[in-house]
């Protein structure tokens, strides 16, 4: 009996101890391009992250792959840099003036937008609860939509996600 009990002591908390063993996560993002995200861990340093944001009066939909990086900080596993690239469509809209004689009228215009993504961040996991926060740059580079090349280099958010 008491080898049952010291082998279940050392047993039950490796059972349930779940520090990067997370699959999936979702949260919001907060900045320029603010939404929702959807991250799935293909295992512990490689991931893919559906982003569904709103930007310039539009829509967008964003695919990248992330690469991570726990070993980067010596003084905490928990602070993870990521990178990666990706993808991105969807639309916009913007007002445009017209003028005559002695008028000025607004019309509305929309547009579709598509380009390329770039992703740097730093992420903390907080291993007692499912939850990670962190801070991160998406720049992007659009190919067409309301000016044929658009960089923005500071797409600068704050991310809070449950991790499962």
């Amino acid at each position: 009996m008491k080898r049952i009990l010291i082998l279940a002591i050392f047993l039950v908390p490796a059972l349930f101890s779940n520090a990067q063993g997370y699959q999936h996560a979702v949260g919001i993002r907060g900045g320029l391009s603010s939404g929702f995200e959807y991250r799935f861990y293909t295992d512990d340093t490689n991931s893919y992250k559906i982003l569904l944001s709103t930007r310039d009066r539009g829509l967008q939909l964003h695919a990248l792959k992330e690469f991570h990086r726990f070993d980067l900080f010596d003084f905490s596993e928990q602070l993870v840099f990521f990178y990666g690239a990706g993808i991105h469509g969807g639309y916009e809209t913007w007002d445009v003036v017209h003028y005559d004689t002695n008028s000025r009228w607004y019309s509305k215009k929309t547009s579709l937008i598509a380009g390329l993504d770039g992703l740097a961040g730093l992420e903390y996991v907080f291993y007692e609860i499912p939850l990670s926060v962190g801070l991160e740059a998406k720049p992007y580079f659009e190919l067409f939509g309301r000016e044929t090349f658009d960089v923005q280099l500071f797409d600068f958010a704050f991310t809070v996600k449950y991790l499962f």
